[in-house]
């Protein structure tokens, strides 16, 4: 492989890795954001306090924003496809190109316009139906990410295709396969949990934070205990459905999962479970490691015993099983320190979330008004509003860099898959622009959210009456006004 192909793959694949960590900085936010406000609404149509009916349009001014940030986002990355990576367009048109459409022209049509509507409907519906569109644009975000990750579950596990023997690209034949497969139902329901994982602690963090101030204090108390409940719930779910994840890798991945757990040579039974590691890329070794007896094979197995086959021998069958058909000798050790020191913020992250949500939701609901008084669990809350996000980025690094050298997993690699007509100038210029805007999108992300929880949810109260009885235009005095 020439150094100037090397580069071009090495900044298309920053370009790509860069777009897609910050488009799924927002994309949990809002499909979480989405869920909360849809309850807060529906908790006013039920009980007609005003507070939660200030709650929702509160609470909605993040999570219009997150949407719109995602939207951008997503386009850019769309982009790229063809510009940086048109053989892998090629290669996969065919499969990529149906559940992407039906996304843009079901799910995402359903989301954007019941969102319209939703917007500029607050007095033109009784509360009950305007709720529902709420709950009509959240369903329609879930369905979004279905299909999404209906084509990602293909890259990782390719099924319901055969290869067109004319142009060698991959063919659908069963759409229903591709619907089917086993990896779409281990991925689909542990992101959306870590989505509304994601959203459900911005709320509680930045309701801990107007606690802090001395804001509000029943809009905030009902905020947090709303949103650390389903925090509780989906963080746990999440938990629950990354082990059956987890389970499903063993098996279709080996390397993805020996790297997780910096696994070289193949373990006795049982076998421990490395909580740190000093890990040797070079060598291919550990040392030295601190370890917990028997956890691996109860992690890897929910039992007490069974071995773990690892990367050194899993690194032997994809040789034995590939450099032929392929026609080259090629490297499949995944970047280990990566993958390892990421699944143990992600584990350890999402534990940590759970955890935190239980404690904080007892703080609140405790008498004498604890959680007020207790200044360093609201600091604590405040803080865990930001590790949702680094915990999604670490799933996500997981999922993607673990499955190299591949694009589309045993079908085609990234060399193979980058545009052909790529130039170092380009990408490098494209990289350079793509990260400052970015990073101003991100800045502004932030000071609006933090300048819409410093003006606080009473700001404007007096000049705006959702659900207020809609204007006869025909009414004389108003006309005349």
């Amino acid at each position: 492989m020439s150094y100037v192909l090397m580069n071009v793959i090495s900044l298309s694949r920053f370009q790509f890795a860069m777009t897609t960590l910050f488009h799924f900085l927002y994309v949990p936010l809002s499909m979480g954001l989405g869920l909360i406000v849809a309850i807060m609404e529906t908790a006013y149509v039920h009980t007609k306090k005003p507070v939660y009916l200030k709650m929702t349009k509160f609470w909605s001014k993040i999570f219009l924003l997150s949407f719109a940030v995602g939207v951008v986002t997503g386009i850019i990355q769309e982009f790229q496809f063809g510009m940086n990576w048109s053989n892998y367009s090629r290669f996969m048109g065919d499969i990529f190109g149906a559940p992407l459409a039906i996304e843009a022209l079901l799910a995402f049509f359903l989301e954007s316009t019941m969102l319209g509507v939703w917007m500029f409907t607050w007095d033109k519906f009784k509360p009950g139906l305007h709720a529902l569109f709420m709950w009509l644009t959240w369903i329609g975000s879930v369905l979004s990410a279905l299909w999404i990750l209906a084509a990602n579950s293909f890259m990782q596990h390719p099924t319901g295709f055969m290869i067109n023997r004319v142009t060698g690209h991959v063919r659908l034949v069963n759409f229903w396969s591709v619907l089917a497969n086993p990896q779409l139902w281990r991925e689909f329901p542990h992101v959306v949990f870590a989505s509304f994982t994601t959203g459900a602690m911005v709320v509680a963090g930045m309701a801990a934070f107007g606690l802090l101030w001395k804001q509000n204090h029943d809009f905030h108390i009902k905020s947090l205990r709303i949103a650390l409940l389903v925090g509780l719930i989906s963080s746990g779910l999440a938990v629950a459905t990354g082990d059956m994840q987890t389970q499903f890798i063993i098996k279709d991945q080996p390397m993805k999962f020996a790297a997780t757990e910096a696994v070289y040579k193949d373990t006795g039974s049982p076998a421990p479970w490395r909580v740190i590691a000093l890990i040797d890329t070079k060598k291919k070794a550990v040392n030295p490691s601190i370890d917990v007896p028997y956890m691996l094979s109860l992690l890897s197995y929910h039992k007490l015993t069974g071995s773990v086959t690892g990367m050194n021998s899993v690194s032997r069958e994809l040789h034995a099983k590939y450099d032929k058909k392929f026609g080259q000798n090629m490297d499949y050790y995944v970047p280990v320190k990566t993958l390892f020191w990421s699944f143990r913020v992600m584990a350890g992250g999402g534990m940590l979330v759970f955890l935190i949500s239980l404690l904080g939701l007892f703080f609140s609901r405790a008498k004498k008004d604890l959680l007020s008084k207790s200044k360093w669990m609201l600091w604590v809350l405040g803080i865990m509003t930001f590790v949702p996000f680094v915990v999604n980025s670490c799933g996500w690094i997981i999922t993607e860099m673990g499955r190299y050298p591949w694009v589309v997993y045993g079908l085609q690699t990234i060399a193979d898959a980058v545009s052909p007509t790529s130039t170092v100038g380009a990408l490098l210029f494209t990289n350079i622009v793509y990260f400052l805007l970015f990073s101003f999108i991100g800045a502004f992300m932030f000071y609006y959210a933090r300048k819409t929880l410093i003006d606080g949810p009473d700001k404007e109260e007096d000049e705006d009456s959702a659900y207020a009885q809609p204007v006869d235009p025909l009414d004389k005095e108003v006309f005349n006004s």
